[in-house]
C-alpha cells in the first residue's frame, strides 16, 4: 500500500489579509512540501496539471525533475497529466526523460480535463474530450513500446518512422494511472491495458466513484489481467488534522471559508458527507478505513493537505501528523484487512523484474547515423559489437 500527498498548485486568498501568495511562493512551497514528504518517509508525491488561473501547475515535468534532484526515495507522480490538450508525442518524451532523471522513481496519472476554455487554448474542442483521450493514450502506449512508430489517427498529423526519445528507462514504460470522474470509457481503457485507475475521491459525496471503480475492476478481470479484486486502484482524499478534533475544525474553518469552491457550504456538512477528513489523527484513520470498506482493497491513498490558502508552515504541520501518526497505523491496519494475493502498486523495480526476471534490462543506445528515422535499420539497439569505439554509449 502506498501513501502520499497530492496537489494542483492552486492559489487562494489568505483568510486574514485577503492577499494570495505569489506564484513564486506557491511553487517553492510545493517543493518544500515534497522534500519534507520524502524525509518523513511517505511513498508518493504527486502534482496536477492546470493552465488556468488561479493555478500555477502548468509544467509538472519541470517541477518533478527539480524535486527528483532533491529527494532520495519518494515516488513522483502527476495528478493529472492532460492526455487531451497535450500532444502524446511530447508526453512520451517528457515523462520518459523524467523517468531517466528520477532513475525510475516516477509514474503518471492521465486525465482528460474538464475546464472548457483550456481546450481551444491548445487547439482542441472539449466536445472531442473522450475520443481525444482514448486516441491520444493509444498513441502514447505505442510510442513507449515501439522504437519506430507508424501511426495515423483523427486528431494529429500522421507519424512515419518516428522514434520518441529518450526510450523508456530499462525498456520499461512508466506505469500509468487513468483518472476519471464520470467517464466509463476511460475506466474501460485502463482495464484493457492493465493500467491503474485513480478515483479523485474529493469534493463529491462519499463513495461517489464506487460504480466506476467497480466497473473498472470487472473489465480488468474481463481482459485477463487477474481477479477483479486485483485491479490497481488509487484514491484521493483531503485532510486537515490536529491533536484534538475541535482544534482541527477551528484551524481549518478560515481556509475552508475563504476557498471559492466551498462558499455557501458548511464545514460540518461537507466533512460528514464527503471524503474530507477533519479531526484528530484517529478520526482521519477511521474515515480512511471506511474507504477500504467501501471500495475494497486498493493500492494507493493520496491526500490533499495544502489547499490554496493554507500557509506552508501549517501544511508542514499537517504533513508531520499524517506521516507520523496516521500512515503507520493505516499501513498495519489496512494490511491486516487485505485479502490474500492482492498485489501492490507497480513500481519501476517490480515492472523491470516482471519484464526481465534475472536477465539484464535493456539499455537503449542510438545507432550511429540513424538520420531522421525514415528509412534504414532500427535507430535503437541493446548492443552492437560493430559500433565504432569512439561512438558514445548512453547507459
Amino acid at each position: 500500500m502506498q501513501f502520499g500527498i497530492f496537489g494542483v498548485g492552486d492559489i487562494a486568498p489568505d483568510p486574514t489579509t485577503g492577499i494570495p501568495r505569489s506564484e513564486t511562493k506557491r511553487i517553492h512551497d510545493t517543493i518544500t512540501l515534497a522534500k519534507a514528504a520524502d524525509e518523513l518517509g511517505l511513498d508518493v508525491f504527486a502534482v496536477g496539471e492546470h493552465h488556468n488561473p488561479p493555478f500555477v501547475a502548468s509544467a509538472p515535468p519541470v517541477l518533478l525533475a527539480h524535486i527528483a534532484a532533491q529527494t532520495q526515495n519518494i515516488l513522483l507522480s502527476t495528478s493529472t497529466t492532460l492526455i487531451t490538450t497535450n500532444d502524446p508525442v511530447k508526453i512520451a518524451e517528457d515523462y520518459a526523460f523524467l523517468q531517466h532523471v528520477a532513475l525510475g522513481r516516477m509514474d503518471l496519472m492521465l486525465g482528460r480535463g474538464n475546464t472548457v476554455p483550456v481546450y481551444p487554448w491548445f487547439g482542441q474542442d472539449i466536445r472531442d474530450g473522450v475520443p481525444l483521450a482514448l486516441e491520444h493514450y493509444n498513441l502514447l502506449h505505442k510510442l513507449w513500446r515501439e522504437d519506430v512508430v507508424d501511426w495515423e489517427g483523427r486528431f494529429r498529423t500522421p507519424l512515419q518512422g518516428f522514434t520518441a526519445t529518450p526510450r523508456p528507462l530499462d525498456g520499461v514504460p512508466p506505469f500509468v494511472w487513468h483518472g476519471a470522474i464520470r467517464t466509463p470509457e476511460i475506466a474501460e481503457q485502463a482495464a484493457f491495458h492493465g493500467n491503474g485507475y485513480f478515483a479523485n475521491h474529493i469534493l463529491a459525496p462519499n463513495l461517489h466513484f464506487k460504480p466506476l471503480v467497480d466497473f473498472y475492476r470487472q473489465r480488468f478481470e474481463h481482459y485477463g489481467h487477474g481477479r477483479a479484486q486485483d485491479a490497481i486502484v488509487g484514491l484521493g482524499g483531503q485532510a486537515f488534522l490536529a491533536k484534538r478534533s475541535q482544534d482541527a475544525y477551528n484551524g481549518f474553518q478560515p481556509y475552508f471559508e475563504s476557498y471559492p469552491m466551498f462558499r455557501g457550504t458548511s464545514l460540518d456538512q461537507v466533512a460528514e458527507s464527503t471524503p474530507l477528513s477533519v479531526g484528530s489523527p484517529q478520526e482521519v484513520i477511521d474515515k480512511t478505513l471506511t474507504f477500504q470498506e467501501g471500495f475494497g482493497d486498493y493500492q494507493r491513498q493520496l491526500w490533499l493537505i495544502d489547499l490554496g490558502s493554507i500557509p506552508i508552515e501549517v501544511a508542514l504541520e499537517q504533513l508531520e501528523l499524517l506521516a507520523t501518526e496516521v500512515v503507520p497505523v493505516l499501513r498495519t491496519e489496512m494490511d491486516s484487512r487485505r485479502a490474500p494475493g492482492v498485489p501492490d502498486a507497480p513500481t519501476h523495480a517490480s515492472l523491470v523484474e516482471a519484464t526481465y526476471g534475472e536477465a539484464e534490462p535493456r539499455q537503449a543506445r542510438p545507432r550511429p547515423n540513424s538520420g531522421d528515422n525514415t528509412s534504414g535499420p532500427l535507430p535503437y539497439l541493446d548492443s552492437d559489437p560493430a559500433m565504432p569505439a569512439q561512438m558514445p554509449r548512453f547507459a
